[in-house]
């Protein structure tokens, strides 16, 4: 090309005839133009010409490919479609977009921006030259015209780029992933020439003459460098940056609810060097907050090194590590951690070693600069060299120290995420013994606050080997300007350090304290959170609500010592700097060493460096204390016992004949136990049988089940199972989450194996009830379904395990005689025919059909064989089978019923379809049913669908969060939760006060001394050092003064937002404990309480104090130098704006992490609570996965909320640096005497921590905001609708109601929602008092919908319910509840003693409660504990059977004798022969009070006085059980000939 370049010149020349005129010969005109031209092309400079060439050369190519491509395009249009013209491509183009999704990264972004950079440039360029060109024909300069060929090289430059342009930006429009080859040759090409044009222009430059060759197409050449080697770059790699996938709403319309296909992980993991440096990867996410709320499916995912999978597996590694590497030495959890992060910290140890010896830059020149002020100039422009030395000092400092802060946030997150999977990890993990002392309350604390204040102390980590480091660096700049005075400030400084060793053994003793009593509390609030539905129907709320509201108290206690004495220690460390300078001008003044106001400046400005590591060294101290307590506790959980690997063998399928086989078993539940719980234990079951297993209350039959599973301690023996097991429990264990996802549990969808597992469980009718179907989100523990429906969701979830081993526990207890033979038939009989089935059952009717019939009594099997063996041996099966028999007897069902009958039965079990309610034994008032039945599949499917696709009506939503910015009221309410706001006035004045004479103390510093070394101090040596020390030691005094202002506001407004949030939590109606996950509420009163009482007030008073520190900088550098307000206006409205743009994303982004906080500790507290089932199906590894997952989902808002924090903060702090040199230059501009060096050097020392204070002011304001949003989260709570009042004092009941105890319903209608169908539909019937009324009905009848609203957990929507002449919608929800007694289905014991269970308002004698324990047969039982009385309960009564839970609660009852008894399936879940006698006791000690039982038992209710039967929310009989038998088309009848059928014909199944 250079050699066609050059021979066109030469051509050109000789057509140069400068000697002919134009006017002598025709057609020299032209040879005259040709000439101009090649002089022009001769003047360019050869590379210039080269880029010429070049770039019209690749235009030409660029028209001529793109002109190609067109023909190419509608060539193959009419040849495909002849009719199809070749506009059409645009709508073909419309049609790819909608079906494919493009999306765009920074490098495209990037090479498009500086595309158009470029042009623009060349555009300036070319109007520049023209200018010029036009300027000198003008002045005559050009006496032959305008020579316009010497705008050839910008036009060229501006065509190309022009083309680039649009060639890379139409990259997007085509979804081409690389860019065109044409375009990457030409963006090297023009950097290859670009490059060779810089060194012929630097060459230039330095020659003698370089001053001429500085033209304007060299500068532009210069300017564009940068972006053409970005583009070069990109032409080397080639990828476009642009990424295409499939539309998702095209693709898959059910994916709306999910997180977009296109989700990728987030830009930090491979941003750019610059990226990276400036947070600028952070932008994209910034820019979407900034237009619309964000929502977690805007956030991108983490980098796979950032996730929690990749932290749990190395610390797990290493925590393993240590065990193994000294067995006999307790491990040390910190030193696991160290040995998992240690790369991180060390990075994140450069980066603030670095920050460290760029922050005493500023410091050590202070003294040379006050100095060059006063007029000792060392070297020329040396002001302008100081004023660069400090403005590169404090960029890097900003730099560094953005870095440094994102990665110990970054660490933090990592230690957090493992840490807390590690504890979940535990808790799946945990013994029965080791559970005993950890409940789930103690666990929760651990994951929300322990593993929080670990995580925490990454911030401090580097504070230890820092402060040694800023000492040194402090004591040599103290060197040079006091000397041998040094020695006082190192002495000052560890004497300072001695005095925090005794204030950490107190912090230490109060945090020990405070996380015990918390921990109490939570433990508690916790089991009345699970407990709320029994707590409201026996009126206890308000006794268990003062019981946390003292743990509150002593918990407020240590608290408040705790806060007092850091106000304490925060005086000590803000005098300690005052001490150390005080102590170190002394000492200079005595040793008669002349200080200046350079040195004195110097040192202040060393001492207010070292001001923040000696102030931030208590809270060192005290995080030590405080990490130290919290990894003991983990470790100590994390050391815990686990289960025995080795208490069950598992062969695979198919090894041995013997599906369980269990050898000499002996088992404990508690090692301290005289007797072991199972002992002697001989058994093998085959492959393919189906064993019973019976016996009294408490003999063992649910430790018999757990033995299998491995779950009970083994301390002799051999359990040996063949293949996988399935384990269905007899407390309903139910996810949160919907019915399908529960049956499911992780397998793949099979619709045709679906499809028959719900109907081996009858859960089909259940499913067209609900408006969902089986999509319906199930509520906490599975509150919105009824019992019976929990046992099915259950069962059909083992099922479809399709699992070789099924242990069932009681399954049929909780559903009526005919849902319960359809379940034995389809479920037991016809889909588990051929696999091994080991049930637990009371209903003696299923045992004959069983292959082998266990006998348990006193945890030996003392019977086994079959039934008819059984029967003729005697003993204790026969006396089972005896009491059912004679219950059955009991009843008198009359002898004519003919075949008709079963015809009835059929015709009432379709009859039950148009049931209103899905619920039974544990309705709630916000179950969502509807009238309608699908009428075919295909109407199911579309239902099915439509419920995936919207939630709204749904019972569980997801958590409410606000939007937008926090209200003002948040703030003004926060403020005025304390003494009405009287108190931040006064924390404003004291701080104010401290600022001035903190000025004021300096001031005097400077100005009393001499400028420079021989002159005289304008006041005594004694007169300055008593006034500094007045100045100094009084604002520190102010600072005391404030932390105790602070300490006390924060204290009262944290106790009164708590308590007015618990009384609103525990007046809340029972609808909100339906929707409301545990999770949620927990995470309030732990998380959010806990920010309220330690982080937001010293916020609040943080940023008060840092407002006013920046003001006071910037009024005493406006003093010197009035003009930098010039600037500092422009850069507080900028600052602003930026802040404001930043807020917009940070607070949707610290609301989705709090809202993201509560599934992590829900699905814990679940996952402990059904710990058993989730081991019996092997399922450990999913629910990890699951935790991991949700930690995942916390950490990608949490890594965006911190970086976010850096990115504002480093664009502030580079605006404050630009002020401060700004500053500086104005004072180096200044002429020498114009301004007081003193004054100028206090400017320059307060300017030096402008940045520290700009950037703090603003972290404390938006970290003030982002905490303040636990103040909005806890007023939402404590704005909850209420129930009824307790008590209306003006319509009280008489201390004697109800007096006989009748009770009428009158056109009772009860709903759950307003937007609901009626539930109960115009119910009326009397109750006459001292009678035994037996409620009865299908599931869904209504039963325990009436019973809630008798206890009015449910207000009815019409209609009334009057007890002895009172309706009871007139009286108190405490004098109703307390005057009426109920003994639930669920039994519930809180943890506690045996006496707190049986009388928790402490009303009655030791005497009464062994009455009461005698009668419900419990007496002996608890005769036998060492402890009588005072035997421990453990969380949730988990040392007890359901039975002999049961019977507690009956032992309740008898001690509160209330006129009206409610038994909501009170004896479902003991054996028949413990039923009737509870029954005679009943009858017996309830014989004056009207007695209501739901039971699904006939014989239960045989006997009673009246029976109610219901049917679809009717009553549709009322009347005595003979009359009712006696008529043939009785619904009653249709019930006892079920169950009687039942009991008699079992043995032909």
């Amino acid at each position: 090309m250079m050699m066609m370049i050059g021979s066109i010149s030469s051509w050109l020349s000789k057509l140069s005839l400068s000697n002919i005129s134009t006017t002598d010969i025709p057609g020299l005109r032209s040879l005259e133009y040709n000439g101009a031209l090649s002089r022009t092309i001769q003047g360019l400079p050869i590379l210039e010409l080269s880029s010429v060439c070049f770039n019209l050369t690749l235009c030409l190519v660029f028209l001529f490919i793109v002109s190609l491509r067109r023909i190419y395009v509608c060539v193959r249009l009419v040849k495909d479609d002849p009719g199809f013209a070749a506009c059409s491509s645009p709508a073909r183009r419309r049609r790819d977009r909608d079906v494919r999704v493009v999306s765009v990264n920074k490098r495209f972004k990037l090479s498009v921006v500086n595309c158009l950079y470029l042009l623009f440039l060349h555009v300036v360029v070319l109007g520049l030259d023209g200018t010029r060109l036009i300027r000198d024909s003008l002045s005559g300069k050009h006496e032959g015209g305008l020579d316009w060929f010497h705008l050839c090289f910008p036009v060229s430059q501006c065509l190309a780029w022009f083309f680039l342009s649009l060639s890379a930006f139409h990259c997007k429009l085509n979804a081409a992933e690389k860019f065109p080859l044409l375009l990457r040759v030409w963006w090297a090409g023009s950097f290859l020439i670009c490059l060779g044009t810089l060194y012929d222009d630097g060459r230039a430059l330095v020659s003698e003459e370089g001053s001429k060759h500085l033209t304007l197409h060299a500068v532009a050449n210069f300017v564009s460098s940068p972006a053409l080697a970005f583009v070069c770059f990109v032409a080397l790699q080639g990828h476009s940056g642009v990424q295409t996938c499939g539309n998702p709403d095209i693709l898959d319309p059910l994916l709306a609810e999910d997180e977009p296909p296109c989700l990728k992980e987030t830009p930090y993991g491979d941003a750019s060097l610059f990226s990276l440096m400036t947070l600028s990867w952070l932008n994209p996410l910034l820019s979407v907050g900034a237009k619309r709320p964000l929502e977690l499916r805007d956030i991108p995912l983490l980098a796979r090194k950032d996730r929690a999978k990749t932290n749990h597996k190395i610390l797990k590694a290493n925590w393993e590590k240590v065990i193994a590497e000294n067995p006999l030495k307790p491990p040390s959890l910190a030193w696991a951690i160290v040995r998992s992060f240690w790369r991180e910290a060390a990075c994140n140890a450069v980066f603030a070693c670095f920050n460290t010896l760029v922050s005493y830059v500023g410091p050590f020149l202070i003294s040379y600069f006050v100095g060059y002020l006063v007029g000792r100039e060392s070297f020329r422009h040396e002001g302008y060299v100081l004023a660069g030395i400090f403005f590169s000092a404090k960029l890097l400092e900003a730099l560094t120290t953005r870095q440094w802060y994102l990665g110990v946030d970054i660490m933090g997150m990592h230690v957090r995420s493992a840490l807390t999977a590690m504890v979940y990890q535990k808790g799946l993990r945990l013994s029965s013994a080791a559970k005993q002392g950890h409940t789930s309350g103690e666990i929760v604390n651990y994951m929300a606050v322990d593993v929080q204040r670990v995580g925490d102390y990454a911030w401090y980590l580097h504070d230890i080997w820092m402060l040694p480091l800023q000492i040194i660096l402090a004591l040599i700049i103290l060197y040079k300007n006091v000397g041998i005075a040094t020695v006082a400030t190192l002495i000052g400084t560890l004497v300072s350090i001695i005095i925090t060793i005794p204030v950490a053994k107190i912090q230490e003793d109060y945090q020990d304290k405070l996380m015990a009593a918390k921990d109490e509390r939570m433990r508690k609030t916790s089991e009345c959170l699970r407990n709320m539905r029994l707590l409201k129907l026996q009126a206890w709320e308000d006794r268990y609500r003062n019981m946390l509201e003292e743990m509150r108290g002593m918990e407020f206690r240590w608290l408040r010592k705790a806060l007092y004495s850091q106000a304490f220690i925060t005086f000590i460390f803000w005098s300690s700097p005052i001490f150390v300078a005080a102590i170190t001008f002394g000492t200079t003044i005595l040793l008669s060493h002349q200080l200046t106001a350079g040195s004195v400046l110097s040192a202040l400005a060393t001492f207010r460096i070292l001001q923040e590591p000696l102030r931030n060294f208590p809270d060192l101290v005290s995080m030590i204390a405080q990490t130290k307590v919290s990894l003991d506790r983990i470790s100590g959980f994390l050391l815990e016992e686990e289960l025995q690997d080795d208490a069950t063998l598992v062969l695979p399928r198919g090894i041995s004949k013997f599906s369980v086989e269990i050898t000499n078993g002996e088992f404990y539940w508690d090692a301290a136990s005289p007797r072991p719980t199972l002992s002697g234990i001989q058994l093998k079951v085959e492959a393919g049988m189906h064993v019973a297993v019976c016996g009294t209350v408490g003999s063992g039959k649910s430790s018999f089940l757990s033995c299998i599973l491995g779950e009970i301690p083994k301390t002799a023996g051999e359990v040996r199972i063949c293949g996988t097991a399935a384990y269905v429990s007899q407390s309903a264990w139910i996810q949160s989450g919907n019915i399908e996802e529960n049956i499911l549990f992780g397998s793949p969808m099979d619709k045709a194996k679906y499809k028959s597992v719900i109907h081996a469980c009858a859960l089909k009718k259940d499913f067209e009830l609900f408006s969902h179907g089986d999509q319906t989100i199930i509520g906490d523990r599975g509150i919105n379904l009824s019992g019976g429906q929990k046992q099915r969701v259950q069962l059909a979830r083992a099922l479809y395990q399709d699992a070789d081993i099924y242990l069932l526990d009681d399954p049929f207890s909780a559903v009526d005689a005919h849902t319960g033979t359809e379940l034995f038939k389809e479920y037991i009989l016809s889909a588990l025919a051929n696999k091994t089935v080991i049930y637990v059952t009371h209903q003696v009717e299923f045992l004959p059909a069983a292959d082998l019939i266990l006998v348990l009594k006193e945890g030996r099997i003392i019977q086994a064989g079959r039934y008819d063996d059984l029967l003729q041996a005697g003993t204790d099966f026969e006396t089972l089978v005896s009491a059912h028999h004679e219950a059955i007897e009991a009843m008198d069902i009359p002898t004519h019923l003919s075949d008709d009958s079963d015809g009835s039965v059929r015709g009432s079990i379709v009859l039950g379809k148009k049931c209103a309610s899905p619920g039974n034994d544990a309705e709630v008032m916000t179950k969502e049913v509807h009238g309608g039945v699908p009428t075919s599949e295909q109407k199911a499917v579309k239902e099915k669908t439509k419920a995936k696709q919207s939630r709204k009506n749904q019972l569980v939503q997801e958590e409410e969060r606000e939007k937008g910015r926090v209200s003002m009221k948040v703030y003004l309410s926060y403020m005025a939760a304390a003494y009405r706001g009287l108190l931040i006035p006064l924390i404003i004045i004291a701080q104010a006060l401290f600022q001035f004479l903190q000025i004021s103390s300096n001031w005097w510093m400077a100005w009393a001394n001499p400028q420079i070394e021989g002159d005289q101090p304008k006041v005594s040596p004694a007169v300055l050092l008593l006034v500094y020390m007045a100045l100094a030691f009084g604002s520190s005094w102010f600072i005391f003064i404030r932390a105790i202002l602070v300490a006390t506001f924060g204290l009262a407004a944290a106790q009164k937002l708590f308590l007015k949030m618990l009384r609103n939590i525990f007046r809340a109606p029972m609808s909100f404990f339906d929707s409301t996950p545990a999770g949620r509420i927990l995470n309030r009163v732990s998380v959010d309480q806990s920010v309220v009482d330690l982080d937001i007030p010293f916020r609040l008073g943080g940023f008060a104090s840092t407002t006013i520190q920046l003001l006071g900088i910037v009024c005493v550098m406006a003093k010197v130098t009035w003009q930098i307000l010039l600037l500092v206006i422009p850069m507080a409205v900028a600052c602003l704006w930026m802040q404001k743009y930043y807020m917009t994303s940070s607070r949707e982004l610290v609301r989705i992490v709090s809202i993201q906080k509560s599934p992590i500790i829900h699905l814990f507290g679940e996952s402990i609570a059904g710990a058993a089932t989730i081991r019996g199906f092997g399922q450990e590894r999913r629910f990890m996965k699951r935790n991991l997952h949700l930690l995942d989902c916390f950490g990608r808002p949490f890594f965006y909320s911190i970086a976010g924090i850096e990115w504002l903060c480093l664009r502030m702090e580079l605006l404050s640096t630009f002020v401060f040199a700004f500053c500086m230059i104005l004072l180096v501009s200044f002429p020498h005497g114009s301004i007081d060096p003193s004054m100028a050097g206090l400017a320059v020392t307060y300017g030096l921590n402008m940045n520290a204070r700009l950037s703090r002011w603003i972290l404390s304001f938006c970290k003030l905001e982002n905490k303040i949003i636990s103040i909005e989260r806890i007023n939402q709570y404590c704005h909850i609708s209420s129930e009824a009042p307790p008590v209306i004092e003006d319509s009280r009941p008489p201390s004697t109601w109800p007096e006989n105890g009748t009770i009428d319903l009158i056109d009772l209608r009860v709903r759950y929602k307003e937007n609901l169908p009626l539930v109960l539909h115009g119910i009326n019937c009397t109750f006459p008092g001292g009678k035994k009324i037996g409620i009865v009905g299908r599931t869904g009848s209504g039963k325990s919908t009436l019973i809630q609203a008798l206890f009015r957990l449910i207000e009815p929507s019409g209609g009334r319910i009057i007890i002895d002449s009172i309706d009871v919608s007139t009286i108190g929800l405490h004098d109703l509840r307390s005057r009426l007694s109920i003994i639930p289905q669920d039994p519930t014991l809180f943890e506690g003693t045996i006496r707190g269970n049986l009388d928790p308002l402490e009303e009655h004698s030791d005497v009464e409660i062994w009455q009461a324990l005698d009668k419900s047969q419990l007496g002996e039982v608890v005769r036998e504990k060492e402890l009588k009385l005072d035997t421990p309960v453990l969380e949730s009564g988990e040392n007890w059977s359901v039975g002999q839970r049961q019977l507690v609660s009956l032992g309740r009852a008898l001690l509160k004798q209330a006129k009206i008894l409610v038994l909501d399936e009170a004896t479902a879940s003991v054996d028949t022969a413990t039923d009737n006698l509870i029954q005679g006791i009943i009858r017996s000690e309830f014989k004056n009070c009207t007695v209501c039982t739901i039971a699904h038992r006939i014989p239960t209710v045989i006997d009673s006085d009246y029976v109610l039967v219901l049917s679809d929310g009717r009553a549709v009989e009322f009347d005595t059980p003979v009359r009712l038998l006696e008529d043939r088309s009785s619904m009653f009848l249709k019930l006892v000939t079920e169950y009687s059928s039942r009991s008699c014909g079992c043995p032909d199944l």
